[in-house]
């Protein structure tokens, strides 16, 4: 059972196996942040990250989006993030684009935020296929981002970013892996808890 340090409540987002969830599930789990996860909500049946989310005690649900307008099924979530008591949302591999309508009412609903992680060094490869971009770049140093989201495709205030050198002989698959692994994994619990942090202390940077 899952003991609520503070009320500030999320909710994790994720469309795929869930590694990003898991390790900020992990520090959920070990009271690396204020705060507790409420909900583990997917859009896809099969998402491994339903299955971690069960094995960790938390409560997950889908919401397919399949056969439904993208309005009726935003409206689900943010009936179930109004249920739930959700304060900020995380999406971890959330492979939907959240409408400005959906960011309006959120914001409305819950006076939240949304927290994203994108694999790349924003502002650079933005969008889709970021990682083959960026190992198709040749530069030398790759990384991943934690920005809050817009209604701008990864184009919001960025909240920490980390990065690796190439090493020259990767492919992009295992150049996928140590992005995650290296970055992604390290810096998204760091960033939730920097943001909560800037909540606690709005003097020390205002949270946009």
């Amino acid at each position: 059972m899952h003991k609520p340090s503070t009320n500030t409540r999320f909710a994790i987002l994720a469309s795929g196996r869930g590694s990003n969830a898991q390790a900020l599930m992990k520090a959920f789990e070990r009271g690396f942040f204020p705060a507790e996860l409420a909900l583990v909500l997917s859009n896809k049946p099969k998402a491994g990250v339903l299955q971690i989310a069960q094995e960790y005690g938390y409560p997950a649900i889908c919401l397919p989006h399949e056969n439904i307008s993208r309005q009726d099924h935003e409206e689900q979530i943010l009936t179930h993030l109004k249920q739930a008591h959700v304060d900020h949302i995380l999406l971890a591999g959330y492979m939907r684009i959240l409408s400005p309508n959906f960011l309006l009412r959120f914001k409305s609903q819950s006076n939240g935020h949304i927290l994203n992680i994108h694999p790349s060094l924003l502002p650079d490869f933005p969008g889709l296929h970021a990682v083959e971009r960026q190992h198709a770049s040749a530069r030398p140093i790759a990384g991943a981002t934690v920005h809050f989201v817009t209604d701008q495709v990864d184009s919001g205030p960025v909240i920490l970013q980390g990065s690796i050198e190439l090493r020259g002989d990767e492919n992009v698959e295992e150049l996928k892996h140590r992005i995650r692994k290296e970055v992604e994994h390290v810096i998204y619990p760091r960033a939730l808890r920097l943001f909560l942090d800037r909540i606690a202390n709005p003097t020390h940077q205002e949270v946009r």
